[in-house]
């Protein structure tokens, strides 16, 4: 008769390469690891994946890269990092190996793992339906098992014949469905009474270099038309803060008061009646909070010349892409200037109906968002460690 007992995996194999697939990881690792108590999960991997009890053989800021030209003077580094990650996995034969996003470093890897009769996993999906749908014929050949956290991608992968698993998207449960305004504004010493504008121009120093000015810039023009406006912006950081002051000093912005937080995105979302905020993850943290948002993006020129063209749908913020309609607005490169943010954010601010509409929308969208990751992630990797 067939033992029922589950194998017990000697290694666990990882890779993040930024702050985002570290928070990801560790919270599928925070699923895991009860499942194999005795397992080593090792690899590449930041501060969150660490407080796990992973081991990092490389810091992971060596990988982290900012921009599709910022990578050509790193590439030589982060190709070296590669192959001697990959020659180590190849002769100790982890029972998995877990690529967490940052596709370009962990599809590759994980082809010649594959290659080599070691199961892959990938998590999260690679956002084909967006953009670079040609990955797809790489991801066959190099993921066992795709995780994905949104519901509509497992047809996507399913249809291209790659297994996957939706497993819910994490933000989803670490944001209440009822969000605490009166609470956030306390704890930022904000009047209930108060009409509260959160501007969040992004974490990374280059969407800082390219959205702030703009940001600033579109508060001072609100601030015109009602004095009464606070604004708040949670910083990534003391460089990210710091930064963010030199260039509202070069752009001769430095009247226009706003209280810079450190960190407490969350708290000063939950606090907003509505957000100015950079496309990306931040976008779908100001949806899940219920809150009116106008979504807006800059960039180096040149990026924006080869990204242009490559974009598949009308839609760049995650929100407008899961409601599959503009629900709110979005303002990309010039088309982001202080003026016509402004006025975008005027009308998210004064338009009752479409904020009381906008709440019902994005609380449906929380619903279809929350399951616990943890548990699902970590049970999909399990039935591929053991063969199912």
């Amino acid at each position: 008769m067939a033992s029922s007992a589950k194998p017990a995996a000697r290694s666990v194999a990882l890779v993040a390469g930024e702050p985002s697939g570290d928070v990801l990881a560790a919270r599928l690792l925070s699923g895991l690891r009860p499942l194999l108590p005795e397992a080593r999960f090792h690899g590449i991997g930041g501060e969150h994946m660490m407080a796990q009890g992973f081991e990092s053989h490389w810091p992971m800021e060596r990988l982290t890269v900012r921009g599709l030209l910022a990578v050509i003077p790193r590439y030589r580094d982060i190709k070296g990092i590669q192959n001697a990650l990959r020659d180590q996995l190849l002769a100790e034969r982890p029972s998995v190996f877990i690529g967490a996003d940052y596709p370009g470093f962990n599809l590759g890897l994980e082809m010649q793992l594959k290659d080599a009769g070691i199961p892959t996993v990938h998590y999260i999906g690679p956002q084909i339906w967006a953009w670079r749908g040609g990955r797809i014929k790489k991801i066959i050949k190099a993921v066992s098992h795709m995780l994905v956290v949104f519901p509509f991608e497992e047809e996507i992968y399913r249809k291209a014949g790659v297994p996957v698993s939706y497993v819910g998207h994490p933000l989803a449960e670490l944001v209440p469905l009822v969000p605490d305004e009166a609470g956030a504004r306390v704890q930022l010493g904000l009047p209930q009474d108060a009409n509260v504008v959160t501007i969040m121009p992004g974490s990374r120093m280059s969407e800082l270099k390219y959205n702030t000015a703009a940001f600033v810039g579109a508060a001072k023009l609100l601030l015109a038309r009602d004095r009464s406006l606070r604004f708040v912006a949670p910083m990534a950081g003391e460089k990210q803060r710091q930064y963010f002051l030199e260039l509202v000093a070069q752009a001769g912005l430095q009247d226009v008061e706003i209280q810079l937080l450190d960190g407490q995105s969350h708290t000063a979302i939950a606090a907003a009646d509505a957000v100015l905020v950079a496309s990306g993850t931040a976008s779908l943290e100001v949806a899940l909070f219920k809150k009116p948002m106008v979504i807006a993006y800059k960039m180096m020129a040149a990026e924006w010349q080869i990204l242009r063209h490559f974009g598949y749908q009308p839609w760049i913020g995650l929100p407008n892409i899961l409601a599959r309609e503009f629900v709110v607005p979005e303002l990309l490169q010039d088309a982001a200037n202080p003026a016509a943010l402004a006025e975008a954010m005027w009308r998210q601010l004064s338009d009752v109906p479409h904020r009381l509409q906008l709440a019902q929308r994005f609380t449906e969208m929380h619903h279809s968002l929350l399951r616990n990751s943890a548990q699902e992630s970590a049970q999909a990797v399990m039935r591929v460690i053991e063969g199912r």
